[in-house]
């Protein structure tokens, strides 16, 4: 576990006044005695055994997932409990994802993808998923079928991961106007103050909202209204960032930020002045999935990579390092019953336990088509 994942597991202690042993033994860099036999991480944590055992051949698995979005620990663990390697990259936005695999094997050699919200949908008609087979999943049965029905027929070809909001922070000890909306961040007074997540999807969603029309408009009137207002928007975000957006917040470089609701909690954990603020328009809302590219290398071993993550005494790492909205109903039940401050920190925040009512309101960003060029060229032309 590197410096930053230690630092993510005190400051949730901190918040949230834990004292969990196990953890905090890991935050010091002084792993917990473990009994014989036991797989350990470098950090402490005492890897569980699979839960079924998935039977393959491969000795080898190729991950491409988001920036500060898996738990090391797991990853060290999936290789030490199955004894294989794991290799992982790591992409920064859709964009990145997409042009990676679809150009094939030779630039696409992963096993197994985690693609967001209207990326999956452009990955599902582009042929570019494999068909999962659900009985080789037994673990789906962690997860709360009520969130998932979110995901609908994509589940086919995704397995459930995480799930949140794209909103507002802003930091109530030096912004004097909180916005309220994505209207308000507009505001002069934010001038250079502003962070937000480089997707362009989000970043015209928002302006798109501001006009009254819908985060999947593809009028051409409509979308050069909303590039003429993103150019009046552009003096007042001072950078993008879709790796750690929570860094230039915490460190006081800006003060405001357009960004995913697991990075607000962790930028609130670390100084509570943070606020997290759901737009009067709606917060643009995401869902997150891993999948089995169609030229992938080692297909057999995607599942038991699937079903280890799945684990409810595997997945609950994400309550404490990434905090975002977790369908994963096995992980809430393992905290709740082993660690119940992590749970009650996780279940009593708005922040990462969206509000129904906010998911009902909220806009879901889905595929455009051939039309997704008309953002790509406005999103362009706006970033130079």
């Amino acid at each position: 576990m590197n410096i930053r994942h230690k630092i993510h597991r005190w400051v949730r202690l901190i918040l949230s006044g834990m004292l969990l042993v196990a953890v905090t033994a890991c935050a010091a860099g002084n792993a917990p005695a473990s009994t014989e036999g036991e797989l350990v991480t470098s950090s402490g944590f005492v890897c569980p055994e699979p839960s079924p055992r998935v039977e393959f051949e491969s000795d080898t698995i190729n991950i491409f997932t988001w920036t500060e979005y898996v738990p090391s620990d797991i990853f060290d663990c999936f290789g030490m409990v199955y004894d294989v390697k794991v290799n992982v990259d790591y992409f920064s936005s859709n964009e990145e994802l997409y042009s990676k695999v679809s150009l094939g094997q030779d630039v696409n050699p992963y096993d197994v993808i985690h693609p967001s919200d209207y990326m999956i949908g452009v990955l599902i008609r582009e042929k570019l998923l494999q068909k999962l087979d659900a009985a080789k999943l037994p673990n789906l049965a962690s997860l709360d079928s009520g969130l998932v029905a979110a995901y609908g027929n994509a589940t086919d070809f995704v397995v459930p991961y995480q799930m949140g909001t794209q909103a507002i922070i802003y930091n109530s000890d030096t912004v004097e106007n909180p916005p309220t909306s994505w209207a308000d961040l507009w505001n002069s007074d934010y001038e250079g103050r502003i962070v937000a997540v480089d997707d362009n999807r989000v970043v015209i969603g928002a302006a798109l909202l501001t006009l009254g029309y819908g985060v999947n408009d593809t009028d051409p009137a409509h979308l050069a209204e909303a590039k003429q207002k993103l150019i009046e928007l552009m003096p007042n975000i001072r950078i993008f960032d879709s790796d750690s957006p929570k860094t230039p917040l915490v460190a006081g470089d800006v003060d405001l930020g357009i960004v995913w609701n697991g990075e607000a909690f962790l930028a609130a954990a670390e100084n509570p002045a943070f606020k997290y603020v759901f737009p009067e328009e709606g917060s643009i809302i995401f869902y997150d999935g891993m999948a089995i590219p169609t030229t992938a290398p080692h297909p057999d071993i995607a599942y038991a990579w699937f079903n280890y993550l799945l684990q409810g005494n595997v997945n609950w790492l994400t309550l404490v390092d990434y905090p975002y909205t977790n369908p994963n109903k096995a992980a809430l039940d393992y905290a709740r019953e082993n660690y119940p401050d992590v749970y009650e920190s996780y279940i009593s925040s708005p922040i990462t336990n969206t509000p129904p009512e906010e998911f009902t309101r909220g806009h879901e960003v889905t595929d455009l088509g051939g039309a997704l060029l008309l953002y790509d060229q406005l999103w362009t032309e706006i970033k130079q």
